[in-house]
This record gives C-alpha cells, structure tokens and sequence, in this order.
C-alpha cells in the first residue's frame, strides 16, 4: 500500500472533511483542530446505514475522549480514530492511513481485489 496525494491542508476547513478518490474507493478525510493542535482522519465515505456516500459532510464533534463525523443522512456518529459508530456498536466504517507530508494531506487504501 502506498500513500497518495489527496489536497493540500488548507484545501480543508479545520473541523471538516472532503471526499477523495483513493484507489479506486471514496474516502472522507477530516482536520480537526484543537486549539494549536490539529489531527487528520480519514474513513470510509460511504455510510453503513444509508448506503449513500455522505460522512465527508457530516458535522464533527466530540464526546469524551472520542471525536465523531455524525452522518447527515441518519445522524448515527461514527469515531474518527476507529471507524465504531457510537450509536450501534455492531456496526464500523473501516479507517486508512492518513498523514501530513509537508502541506500534502496523503492517504493510503488497499487497493480492492
């Protein structure tokens, strides 16, 4: 597997996500800022409750040690770290690698069979 470049940081809003085509599979990437700190995340786009490709636009928060995307559809809340919805723990949305190279915002997926 290997990293591709998505966007530049700045092409995303601190506390919000885009979608990106990344092997063939759509990913929603977040920045989420934190004061001077700021974390990316990158999940699945597509939301297991619904069937649509929308969590790149659901809204950020967070509740005790856990920021979630809520889906704009069903506004089930999904970890940003680990993929778990926090409203049924039988479902997730799978994680990818996400990192910062220089101002590049790079994700990796393995690629589909």
């Amino acid at each position: 597997m290997s990293l591709q470049s998505v966007c530049k940081l700045t092409d995303i809003l601190p506390d919000t996500g885009v979608c990106a085509l990344v092997e063939g599979r759509q990913v929603a990437v977040f920045h989420v800022k934190n004061g001077n700190e700021s974390a990316l995340y990158a999940i699945s786009n597509q939301d297991p409750f619904s069937g649509a490709n929308v969590l790149s636009r659901g809204m950020v928060g967070g509740t005790g040690d856990a920021i979630y995307v809520a889906s704009p559809i069903y506004k089930q809340r999904f970890n940003l770290a680990s993929g778990e919805c926090l409203d049924d723990e039988t479902v997730s949305v799978e994680c990818f690698d996400v990192e910062l190279s220089g101002d590049e915002v790079m994700v990796g997926v393995k690629a589909m069979a």
